[in-house]
C-alpha cells in the first residue's frame, strides 16, 4: 500500500518524500486523453483518403495499435525508453512490467510521478506506429501487423524515444531540442513509411487511370484532421507536463502552425487545378502541425508563422519525391511526418528561444540561433539523421526477417488486392451498401497513363483547354438542372 499524505496547499507528498503538484497531473492526465482521441484520428483521416475496399482496416489498424502497444508499453517499452539506470542508446528492464512504477519523481518532471508521464508516454509510442503502417495501405495482410507494430515498437520507437527525452540519451545530453516528438514520433514513422513502402512494391495497377482516384469519404479525411488537431494540443501542450505559460505558448503556436500550414498548402494546391481542395487543407494543416512539434515548448508565436508556411510548402513539393523515385507511398507519410519533422528540427535549431522555454520558471537552454546558440543547428542535424537512418535500417531488417518466418510475410496476395483487404481479410466493411464494383475490374481494362492513388498528385498545371473543358461540363450541367 502506497503511503501518501497531502501538504497544506493540497499537493500530494508520495511515500518518498517528493510533492507532486495536483494540478499539472490533471493537465497531464487531460492531455493523456486529447493523445489518445488523435490514433483513431490517424485512421479516420487515412480511411478516407482510400478507395472504399480498403476503407475499414485503416480505422482497425489505430485500435489494434493502441491495444498492442498498450501491452509492450506495460511489459518492457516503458523501463526501455525511461529506465533511469539507461545507456546513451537504450534503457534496461529495470521497470520490467511497471515494477516499482508510481510515487516516484518522473523522467520528464519532479512535480509530476512517474505512473503519470508513463501514461502520458504511452499515447506517443501506441501513435506512432500507427502513423508508419498507413503505408501498407491497399496491400497488406493484417495479422502479422499486430508482430510488426511489436517489433517496431521496441526496436525503433524505444530507442529513439530513450535517446531524445530519457535524461541519460545521448540526444539529451549533447542538447537535443525536441520538445514533443519532432524525431522519435514523425521521423522515425515517416522514414518507417518509406521502408514498408519500398518492401512491399508498388499496388497492383500503379501507373494506370484505376489508381488515379480520389479520396473515398473526404469527410472522413476532415473528422480524422478534426480528432488530430484537437488532440495536439494535448500532444504538444501536454508535453510541458504543467499547468503553466509554457504549456499555454505551445498551444498557441501549435494552432497557428496549424492553420499557415493547411492554408499555405491548398494555396499550392490551387496553383494547379483553380480548386479550393479541403483535402489539401487538411493535409497542410497536418503538416504544420508536425513541424511545430519540437519546437512547440521553445520558440515563439511569430516563428510559428514560418513553421507553418515552410511545413506547407516544403511537404507540399516533398509529395512528389514518390514520382522522382517511383516508389508507392500511398498516403505521402514520408513527405508529411520525416520530412515535416526535418524541417521543425531545422527551424527549431534557428529559432528556439531560453525565454520561451524558461516560461516554466525551470527549464534553462542556451536557445538557437536567434539567441546567438549557432551550433544548435548542428546538434539538430545529427539528431535528424541519426533518427532517420536508424528508423530506415531498423525497419527494413525487421521487415525482412517477418519476410522469411512463415506465417509473418506482410503482403497480401494479388486476389486479395483485387477484392480489397477489408472483405478478404476481414469480411466486414465500412459501410452497409459498397459500391465495390466500380473499384474492380478485369486485367485488361489497367491501361497505362496515369499514376496517382495519393493524397497529393503528381503536380501538373491543367492547360487552358483542359479548363476549357471543365467550364464547358458545368455549364452543361447548369443547363440540365
Amino acid at each position: 500500500m502506497v503511503n501518501v499524505t497531502y501538504d497544506a496547499s493540497g499537493d500530494l507528498i508520495g511515500s518518498g518524500g517528493s510533492v507532486f503538484n495536483m494540478g499539472d497531473i490533471a493537465w497531464t492526465l487531460a492531455s493523456t486523453a486529447l493523445v489518445w482521441i488523435m490514433i483513431p484520428g490517424v485512421g479516420f483521416f487515412y480511411s478516407g483518403l482510400l478507395r472504399r475496399k480498403n476503407a475499414l482496416n485503416m480505422i482497425y489498424l489505430s485500435m489494434m495499435t493502441v491495444a498492442t502497444v498498450s501491452f509492450q508499453w506495460f511489459f518492457w517499452g516503458y523501463s526501455l525508453a525511461f529506465s533511469d539506470s539507461a545507456s546513451p542508446y537504450i534503457g534496461d528492464l529495470k521497470y520490467f512490467a511497471l515494477r516499482n512504477v508510481l510515487d516516484q519523481p518522473s523522467a520528464g518532471s519532479v512535480k509530476v510521478p512517474a505512473i503519470v508521464f508513463c501514461v502520458f508516454q504511452l499515447m506517443f509510442a501506441a501513435i506512432t506506429p500507427m502513423i508508419a503502417i498507413g503505408a501498407v495501405a491497399e496491400r497488406s495482410r493484417l495479422g502479422p501487423l499486430t508482430v510488426f507494430v511489436f517489433a517496431w515498437s521496441t526496436l525503433v520507437y524505444d530507442p529513439i524515444a530513450c535517446w531524445t527525452w530519457n535524461p541519460k540519451g545521448w540526444s539529451f545530453i549533447l542538447g537535443g531540442l525536441d520538445f514533443a516528438g519532432g524525431t522519435p514520433v514523425h521521423i522515425s514513422s515517416g522514414t518507417a513509411a518509406l521502408a514498408i513502402s519500398l518492401y512491399l512494391g508498388k499496388r497492383r495497377g500503379y501507373g494506370t487511370e484505376r489508381l488515379a482516384y480520389k479520396p473515398h469519404n473526404t469527410t472522413y479525411v476532415i473528422l480524422g484532421t478534426v480528432f488530430l488537431w484537437f488532440g495536439w494540443f494535448g500532444f504538444n501542450g501536454g508535453s510541458a507536463l504543467s499547468a503553466n505559460l509554457r504549456a499555454t505558448q505551445a498551444c498557441i503556436v501549435t494552432n497557428l502552425a496549424a492553420s499557415v500550414g493547411g492554408l499555405t498548402w491548398m494555396f499550392w494546391d490551387y496553383r494547379l487545378e483553380r480548386k479550393w481542395s479541403v483535402v489539401g487543407f487538411c493535409s497542410g494543416a497536418i503538416s504544420g502541425l508536425v513541424a511545430i512539434t519540437p519546437g512547440s515548448g521553445f520558440v515563439g508565436s511569430p516563428a510559428a508563422v514560418l513553421f507553418g508556411f515552410m511545413a506547407g510548402t516544403v511537404c507540399n513539393f516533398a509529395t512528389q519525391l514518390k514520382f522522382i523515385f517511383k516508389y508507392d507511398d500511398t498516403l505521402d507519410i514520408f513527405a508529411s511526418h520525416a520530412i515535416g519533422g526535418i524541417v521543425g528540427n531545422i527551424l527549431t535549431g534557428l529559432f528556439a528561444q531560453a525565454s520561451v522555454a524558461g516560461a516554466d520558471g525551470i527549464t534553462t537552454i542556451p536557445g538557437g540561433w536567434l539567441d546567438h546558440n549557432y551550433r544548435q543547428l548542428g546538434i539538430q542535424l545529427a539528431d535528424s539523421v541519426s533518427g532517420l537512418a536508424y528508423s530506415f535500417v531498423m525497419t527494413t531488417i525487421i521487415l525482412w526477417i517477418m519476410h522469411y518466418i512463415p506465417g509473418l510475410r506482410l503482403r497480401c496476395d494479388e486476389e486479395t488486392e483485387i477484392l480489397g483487404v477489408d472483405d478478404a481479410e476481414m469480411g466486414e466493411f465500412a459501410y452497409d451498401y459498397v459500391g465495390v464494383e466500380s473499384e474492380l475490374m478485369p486485367r485488361s481494362e489497367y491501361n497505362a497513363g496515369a499514376s496517382g492513388g495519393n493524397r497529393e498528385p503528381r503536380h501538373t498545371t491543367a492547360t487552358t483547354s483542359q479548363v476549357s473543358e471543365q467550364e464547358k461540363d458545368a455549364k452543361q450541367l447548369s443547363g440540365e438542372a
